[in-house]
Protein backbone atom coordinates (compact mmCIF):
# COMPACT_ATOMS: atom_id res chain seq x y z
CA UNK A 1 0.00 0.00 0.00
CA UNK A 2 1.40 3.12 -1.17
CA UNK A 3 1.88 5.87 1.61
CA UNK A 4 -0.80 8.72 1.94
CA UNK A 5 2.09 11.43 2.29
CA UNK A 6 5.20 11.11 1.67
CA UNK A 7 8.20 13.62 2.14
CA UNK A 8 11.37 12.85 0.08
CA UNK A 9 14.60 15.20 0.93
CA UNK A 10 12.55 18.29 1.50
CA UNK A 11 14.06 21.56 1.93
CA UNK A 12 12.51 24.98 1.59
CA UNK A 13 14.43 28.21 1.54
CA UNK A 14 13.26 31.58 1.90
CA UNK A 15 15.33 34.53 1.16
CA UNK A 16 14.42 37.54 3.56
CA UNK A 17 14.75 41.13 2.84
CA UNK A 18 13.42 42.79 -0.31
CA UNK A 19 11.03 41.47 -2.33
CA UNK A 20 11.98 39.26 -5.79
CA UNK A 21 10.42 41.58 -8.25
CA UNK A 22 11.40 45.25 -6.75
CA UNK A 23 12.90 47.46 -9.00
CA UNK A 24 16.57 47.55 -6.34
CA UNK A 25 16.26 43.13 -6.50
CA UNK A 26 16.56 43.73 -10.08
CA UNK A 27 19.19 45.78 -10.87
CA UNK A 28 21.18 44.67 -7.65
CA UNK A 29 21.35 40.82 -8.33
CA UNK A 30 23.70 41.04 -11.44
CA UNK A 31 25.93 43.20 -9.41
CA UNK A 32 25.87 40.69 -6.30
CA UNK A 33 26.32 37.52 -8.57
CA UNK A 34 29.81 39.71 -9.85
CA UNK A 35 30.89 39.74 -6.64
CA UNK A 36 29.97 35.88 -5.80
CA UNK A 37 27.14 35.77 -4.01
CA UNK A 38 24.87 33.11 -4.46
CA UNK A 39 21.87 33.59 -6.84
CA UNK A 40 22.48 37.79 -5.91
CA UNK A 41 21.66 36.72 -2.18
CA UNK A 42 24.50 36.71 1.06
CA UNK A 43 24.08 34.19 3.30
CA UNK A 44 22.98 36.06 6.13
CA UNK A 45 19.60 37.04 3.83
CA UNK A 46 18.68 32.93 3.08
CA UNK A 47 16.56 30.90 5.78
CA UNK A 48 15.98 27.73 5.26
CA UNK A 49 12.23 26.58 6.78
CA UNK A 50 13.16 22.94 5.92
CA UNK A 51 16.35 21.25 5.34
CA UNK A 52 16.16 17.55 3.50
CA UNK A 53 13.42 16.82 5.78
CA UNK A 54 12.29 12.68 5.08
CA UNK A 55 9.12 11.24 6.29
CA UNK A 56 5.97 8.65 5.34
CA UNK A 57 2.98 8.38 6.91
CA UNK A 58 0.60 5.50 6.14
CA UNK A 59 -3.12 5.66 4.99
CA UNK A 60 -4.95 6.10 8.55
CA UNK A 61 -2.14 6.59 10.77
CA UNK A 62 -1.64 10.33 12.35
CA UNK A 63 1.58 11.88 12.42
CA UNK A 64 2.44 14.71 15.04
CA UNK A 65 4.76 17.34 13.82
CA UNK A 66 6.34 19.13 16.67
CA UNK A 67 9.23 21.23 17.99
CA UNK A 68 9.92 25.14 18.79
CA UNK A 69 8.56 28.14 17.18
CA UNK A 70 10.11 28.17 13.61
CA UNK A 71 11.32 24.78 13.16
CA UNK A 72 9.22 24.52 10.48
CA UNK A 73 6.30 22.53 11.31
CA UNK A 74 3.65 25.14 9.71
CA UNK A 75 5.86 25.07 6.39
CA UNK A 76 5.19 21.53 6.26
CA UNK A 77 1.78 22.05 6.35
CA UNK A 78 1.81 24.56 3.64
CA UNK A 79 4.26 22.21 1.27
CA UNK A 80 1.29 19.26 1.76
CA UNK A 81 -1.62 22.00 1.28
CA UNK A 82 0.48 23.16 -1.69
CA UNK A 83 0.07 26.91 -0.68
CA UNK A 84 3.73 26.45 -1.48
CA UNK A 85 6.06 24.63 -3.23
CA UNK A 86 9.47 22.85 -2.18
CA UNK A 87 12.74 24.31 -3.24
CA UNK A 88 14.25 20.66 -3.86
CA UNK A 89 12.73 17.17 -2.81
CA UNK A 90 9.33 15.91 -3.68
CA UNK A 91 6.12 15.76 -1.71
CA UNK A 92 4.12 13.35 -2.63
CA UNK A 93 0.16 13.13 -1.39
CA UNK A 94 -2.32 10.16 -2.09
CA UNK A 95 -6.20 11.90 -2.26
CA UNK A 96 -7.89 14.78 -0.87
CA UNK A 97 -6.51 17.51 1.36
CA UNK A 98 -7.77 19.67 2.63
CA UNK A 99 -6.34 22.24 5.77
CA UNK A 100 -7.75 23.45 9.21
CA UNK A 101 -4.56 26.23 8.71
CA UNK A 102 -6.73 29.48 8.53
CA UNK A 103 -10.32 28.59 9.59
CA UNK A 104 -13.22 30.05 8.58
CA UNK A 105 -10.71 31.18 5.71
CA UNK A 106 -13.30 33.24 2.97
CA UNK A 107 -16.01 33.57 5.29
CA UNK A 108 -17.67 37.24 4.12
CA UNK A 109 -18.36 39.44 7.18
CA UNK A 110 -21.45 40.56 5.63
CA UNK A 111 -22.90 36.99 5.11
CA UNK A 112 -24.60 34.96 8.04
CA UNK A 113 -23.65 31.86 9.18
CA UNK A 114 -25.69 29.62 7.34
CA UNK A 115 -24.62 31.90 4.17
CA UNK A 116 -20.75 31.12 4.89
CA UNK A 117 -21.10 27.48 5.04
CA UNK A 118 -22.11 27.01 1.03
CA UNK A 119 -18.14 28.94 0.22
CA UNK A 120 -16.81 27.62 2.65
CA UNK A 121 -17.24 24.12 1.68
CA UNK A 122 -17.02 24.85 -1.67
CA UNK A 123 -13.03 26.26 -0.83
CA UNK A 124 -12.47 23.55 0.86
CA UNK A 125 -13.40 20.71 -1.96
CA UNK A 126 -16.97 20.03 -1.03
CA UNK A 127 -19.61 19.60 -3.56
CA UNK A 128 -23.22 21.61 -3.07
CA UNK A 129 -25.27 18.38 -2.32
CA UNK A 130 -22.28 17.58 0.18
CA UNK A 131 -23.29 20.29 1.97
CA UNK A 132 -26.65 20.05 1.90
CA UNK A 133 -26.47 16.57 2.99
CA UNK A 134 -23.93 17.43 6.31
CA UNK A 135 -25.43 21.41 7.47
CA UNK A 136 -27.51 20.27 9.97
CA UNK A 137 -24.03 18.41 11.29
CA UNK A 138 -22.49 21.17 10.57
CA UNK A 139 -24.81 23.61 12.08
CA UNK A 140 -25.14 21.20 15.53
CA UNK A 141 -21.47 20.64 15.85
CA UNK A 142 -20.61 24.47 15.73
CA UNK A 143 -23.14 24.77 18.81
CA UNK A 144 -24.12 28.10 17.45
CA UNK A 145 -27.18 27.22 16.14
CA UNK A 146 -28.70 30.10 17.49
CA UNK A 147 -26.68 32.65 15.46
CA UNK A 148 -26.59 30.45 12.21
CA UNK A 149 -29.06 33.90 10.45
CA UNK A 150 -26.59 36.14 12.78
CA UNK A 151 -23.91 37.97 10.18
CA UNK A 152 -20.43 36.89 11.33
CA UNK A 153 -19.31 40.12 11.68
CA UNK A 154 -20.94 39.99 14.88
CA UNK A 155 -19.49 36.81 15.85
CA UNK A 156 -17.19 36.15 18.76
CA UNK A 157 -13.36 35.13 17.75
CA UNK A 158 -14.35 31.76 19.55
CA UNK A 159 -18.04 31.40 17.60
CA UNK A 160 -16.03 32.32 14.15
CA UNK A 161 -13.49 29.48 14.68
CA UNK A 162 -16.31 27.08 15.72
CA UNK A 163 -17.99 27.70 12.68
CA UNK A 164 -14.71 27.57 10.53
CA UNK A 165 -13.79 24.47 12.37
CA UNK A 166 -17.28 22.57 11.97
CA UNK A 167 -17.27 23.30 7.99
CA UNK A 168 -13.64 21.80 7.45
CA UNK A 169 -14.44 18.82 9.92
CA UNK A 170 -17.17 17.69 7.91
CA UNK A 171 -15.65 17.57 4.47
CA UNK A 172 -14.33 13.59 5.17
CA UNK A 173 -10.61 13.86 3.10
CA UNK A 174 -8.45 11.19 3.10
CA UNK A 175 -5.80 13.45 4.26
CA UNK A 176 -6.41 15.83 6.84
CA UNK A 177 -3.92 18.51 8.18
CA UNK A 178 -4.37 20.25 11.62
CA UNK A 179 -2.47 23.15 12.97
CA UNK A 180 -3.32 24.64 16.39
CA UNK A 181 -7.10 24.67 15.84
CA UNK A 182 -7.60 22.83 19.20
CA UNK A 183 -6.09 25.36 21.16
CA UNK A 184 -9.09 27.68 20.32
CA UNK A 185 -12.50 27.34 22.08
CA UNK A 186 -13.18 26.34 25.57
CA UNK A 187 -12.60 22.57 27.17
CA UNK A 188 -15.88 21.09 26.03
CA UNK A 189 -15.28 22.38 22.37
CA UNK A 190 -11.46 20.65 22.46
CA UNK A 191 -12.66 17.56 23.55
CA UNK A 192 -15.57 17.06 20.62
CA UNK A 193 -13.03 18.32 18.44
CA UNK A 194 -10.43 15.60 19.68
CA UNK A 195 -13.52 13.20 19.02
CA UNK A 196 -14.03 14.76 15.64
CA UNK A 197 -10.66 13.72 14.79
CA UNK A 198 -11.11 10.26 16.37
CA UNK A 199 -13.72 9.43 14.33
CA UNK A 200 -12.04 10.87 10.38
CA UNK A 201 -9.07 8.27 12.02
CA UNK A 202 -11.76 5.62 12.06
CA UNK A 203 -12.65 5.79 8.62
CA UNK A 204 -9.42 5.75 7.16
CA UNK A 205 -8.67 9.55 7.04
CA UNK A 206 -4.64 10.01 7.59
CA UNK A 207 -4.16 12.72 10.09
CA UNK A 208 -0.65 15.30 10.07
CA UNK A 209 -1.34 17.21 13.42
CA UNK A 210 0.67 20.22 14.59
CA UNK A 211 0.44 21.27 18.53
CA UNK A 212 2.33 22.64 21.54
CA UNK A 213 -0.02 21.00 23.72
CA UNK A 214 2.23 17.17 23.83
CA UNK A 215 -0.73 15.85 25.63
CA UNK A 216 -3.47 16.32 22.51
CA UNK A 217 -0.61 15.23 20.50
CA UNK A 218 -0.12 12.21 22.52
CA UNK A 219 -3.74 11.33 22.60
CA UNK A 220 -4.19 11.90 18.98
CA UNK A 221 -1.12 10.44 16.88
CA UNK A 222 0.84 7.42 16.98
CA UNK A 223 3.75 8.65 15.22
CA UNK A 224 5.63 11.94 15.58
CA UNK A 225 8.45 14.15 13.97
CA UNK A 226 10.50 16.08 15.56
CA UNK A 227 12.14 19.17 14.27
CA UNK A 228 14.26 21.56 15.29
CA UNK A 229 15.81 24.93 12.74
CA UNK A 230 14.40 22.79 9.79
CA UNK A 231 15.49 20.13 10.67
CA UNK A 232 14.69 16.14 11.86
CA UNK A 233 16.35 15.33 15.17
CA UNK A 234 13.68 12.24 15.63
CA UNK A 235 11.17 10.52 14.59
CA UNK A 236 8.77 7.42 15.25
CA UNK A 237 6.72 6.22 17.78
CA UNK A 238 4.87 9.22 18.87
CA UNK A 239 6.08 8.46 23.06
CA UNK A 240 9.45 8.21 22.07
CA UNK A 241 9.77 10.98 20.11
CA UNK A 242 7.81 13.17 22.54
CA UNK A 243 10.21 11.96 25.70
CA UNK A 244 13.23 13.21 23.58
CA UNK A 245 11.13 16.72 22.69
CA UNK A 246 10.58 17.38 26.34
CA UNK A 247 14.34 16.16 27.68
CA UNK A 248 15.05 19.11 24.56
CA UNK A 249 12.78 21.54 26.30
CA UNK A 250 14.27 20.66 30.13
CA UNK A 251 17.37 21.54 28.81
CA UNK A 252 16.64 24.68 27.23
CA UNK A 253 14.75 25.58 30.17
CA UNK A 254 17.84 24.66 32.66
CA UNK A 255 20.16 26.85 30.37
CA UNK A 256 18.09 29.86 29.94
CA UNK A 257 17.25 29.93 33.96
CA UNK A 258 13.95 29.58 33.60
CA UNK A 259 13.38 26.61 35.70
CA UNK A 260 14.02 25.10 38.89
CA UNK A 261 17.34 23.31 37.96
CA UNK A 262 17.74 21.55 40.66
CA UNK A 263 14.33 19.65 40.56
CA UNK A 264 14.68 19.54 37.05
CA UNK A 265 17.85 18.11 36.42
CA UNK A 266 16.85 15.26 38.54
CA UNK A 267 14.67 14.08 35.94
CA UNK A 268 17.31 14.37 33.38
CA UNK A 269 20.00 12.51 35.42
CA UNK A 270 17.55 9.94 37.36
CA UNK A 271 17.97 11.25 41.04
CA UNK A 272 15.33 11.41 43.36
CA UNK A 273 12.93 14.70 43.33
CA UNK A 274 13.16 17.54 45.30
CA UNK A 275 8.69 17.50 45.19
CA UNK A 276 7.07 14.58 45.50
CA UNK A 277 3.32 13.57 45.38
CA UNK A 278 2.42 11.75 48.23
CA UNK A 279 -1.71 11.98 47.97
CA UNK A 280 -4.04 12.57 45.86
CA UNK A 281 -7.63 12.88 46.96
CA UNK A 282 -10.73 12.55 44.50
CA UNK A 283 -14.19 14.52 45.85
CA UNK A 284 -17.19 15.43 44.04
CA UNK A 285 -18.43 19.28 43.77
CA UNK A 286 -20.43 18.76 47.20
Amino acid sequence: MKPAVRFDNVSKRYELGTGQTSLKRIISKPIAKMIGRQNGVSDSQILWALRDVSFNIEPGSALGLVGPNGSGKTTSLKLLSRITFPSSGRVHINGRIPALIELGAGFHQDLTGRENVYPNGAILGMKKHEIDKRFDQIVDFSGIERFIDTPVKRYSSGMYVRLGFSVAAHVEPDVLLVDEVLAVGDAQFRQKCARRIEELQAIGTTIVFVAHNLYLVRSVCDQAVFLLKGQVQKQGAVDDVLNHYENWLIERQIEDGAAPAAAIRGKIEGHSQDVAIQEITVRNLN
